[in-house]
């Protein structure tokens, strides 16, 4: 199965989505100036939009400064993104962007720390990828 990383701002709202999810992943940091995760393996990346109101910046800088690596970026598999509803539009955008640029799909979408039923389905989902993941291009 891909790995999961994830960015989670000081509000937590992705890490505790990913501690209910319960799965092993690797967090990367607030702070830029801190080292990003030694990522070896194709991975998941789990990452909350921070948009204005015209979509500016909805990717965090440190997501874009992890991906602005060409190893790390090639291992990326899949994105799954996160945002608060009631944004409209701007909703789960830096899943939108990642995608397009990075040519993953959108796995799935969530609002703030997800529910349970989004817990459920992320990991059934996850493990539905896993038997999939073979045939991402790499």
């Amino acid at each position: 199965m891909a790995d999961l990383v994830f960015f989670s701002s000081g509000s937590g709202n992705t890490r505790r989505f990913i501690e209910k999810l319960g799965l092993p992943a690797s967090r990367i940091p607030v702070r830029s100036g801190n080292p990003l995760p030694h990522i070896a393996r194709p991975f998941v990346l789990v990452c909350p939009t921070y948009a204005d109101g015209q979509g500016r910046g909805a990717v965090p800088r440190q997501v874009i400064r992890l991906l602005n690596d060409p190893a790390r970026r090639r291992l990326l598999r899949g994105v799954i993104a996160s945002g608060n509803r009631n944004f409209g539009a701007t909703f789960a955008l830096a899943g939108d962007v990642i995608a397009r640029k990075c040519n993953v799909p959108v796995l799935y979408r969530f609002e703030l720390a997800g529910f349970d039923t989004d817990i459920a389905r992320v990991r059934a989902g996850l493990d539905k990828f896993r038997g999939t993941e073979c045939l991402m291009p790499s």
